[in-house]
């Protein structure tokens, strides 16, 4: 879910990054390489046109949403009094707590009932399938309307099901439609503070976040030159592709092509942090922390008892010992 995300965000950015020359360096920032420059170091100016790419770009980070994040921000700095690399840690936190979690254990607690759901739905499928074929040979269907009619009542029951149990698979996605746009502006957000955008109270916010880093980011409107935080990552993503990867015994020629697809994306993250503000790297850090933080939590007996999510029979009584072995099986016992 972490990967689907980012990939949405680079494809609205890079488009911007490719297609505007016109950016001032800051202090301490590369001039960008040929073809790639950095959403870091590109503040589009009020004379770019909106037929312009950094019209459009300017008018996300100009728009509601952004200025919500903004304001969620500045409002936790405010009432916790804590640096700005903490307050960036804690916010991080309390979102993925009080937002992501309950949605992640919903979604898990659908799909359990859906994946409950599968026995029943075969017994129905070879029942209709004895039926309708007995059906076509007294009324001469053809094989294509013996199939047709197959499927459209095979669609029809298994939405029927779908109603009875209030699992339908659709609702599973909900965690993605809230948690994508809520990673996206936020991010938008800690850009407009990184350049200056934003003033509080006669100030800029880009002064504290000169002051706000810690260790080797100190200044959070500056590049991760150490490149501790994008390798960092990349790692946790790929961790996170990894794990689920394990959770699937046999996968679909798609399913795989989709874990190669986000195992790439968790790589292609890392130089993209290198070329945006700390700020922005040490919250895609923390939320892919708490993104695997989460993904594990969700695996746990208990937790999912309190969250009254249904035992399945891919269900494991041991579940850290089962993916150790598997990830140790995978990675080690390979001839």
């Amino acid at each position: 879910m972490f990967c689907g995300s980012r990939q949405q965000l680079r494809s609205r950015l890079l488009p911007a990054l490719l297609g505007s020359r016109s950016c001032t360096p800051r202090r301490g920032e590369p001039l960008g390489t040929p073809g790639f420059l950095p959403v870091a170091v590109c503040a589009y100016g009020a004379a770019a046109g909106p037929a312009g790419v950094g019209g459009w770009y300017e008018t996300l980070a100009a728009s509601a949403p952004a200025h919500w994040a903004e304001a969620m921000l500045l409002g936790a700095q405010g009432a916790t009094g804590l640096p700005w690399w903490a307050s960036i840690v804690v916010t991080t936190t309390a979102l993925r707590s009080a937002v992501t979690l309950p949605l992640a254990a919903y979604q898990h607690y659908v799909l359990a009932k859906v994946e409950n759901l599968q026995p029943e739905i075969k017994i129905i499928a070879k029942n209709l399938n004895c039926d309708i074929a007995l059906r076509a040979k007294q009324l001469g269907w053809s094989k294509r309307v013996a199939r047709l009619t197959y499927l459209n009542n095979m669609r029809r029951i298994v939405s029927e099901l779908y109603i009875r149990d209030n699992c339908h698979p659709f609702k599973a996605t909900l965690l993605v439609w809230i948690q994508i746009p809520m990673w996206v502006f936020m991010s938008v957000a800690l850009r407009n503070f990184s350049l200056g955008i934003t003033v509080s109270e006669g100030f800029s916010i880009q002064e504290q976040f000169s002051t706000g880093g810690v260790l080797w980011f100190p200044d959070l409107t500056l590049l991760d030159s150490t490149w501790i935080l994008p390798i960092s990552l990349g790692i946790l993503n790929l961790l996170i592709v990894e794990i689920f990867a394990l959770q699937k015994l046999e996968m679909s020629r798609f399913q795989k092509y989709i874990t190669h697809f986000t195992r790439g994306i968790s790589v292609l993250m890392i130089p993209i942090a290198a070329t945006v503000p700390s700020a922005i790297a040490l919250y895609w850090f923390c939320s892919s922390f708490l993104g695997l933080s989460q993904n594990l939590l969700l695996r746990s007996p208990g937790f999912r008892q309190f969250c009254r999510i249904p035992m399945t029979r891919s269900y494991s009584d041991t579940p850290y010992k089962d993916l150790f072995a598997a990830f140790y099986a995978k990675f080690f016992l390979r001839k």
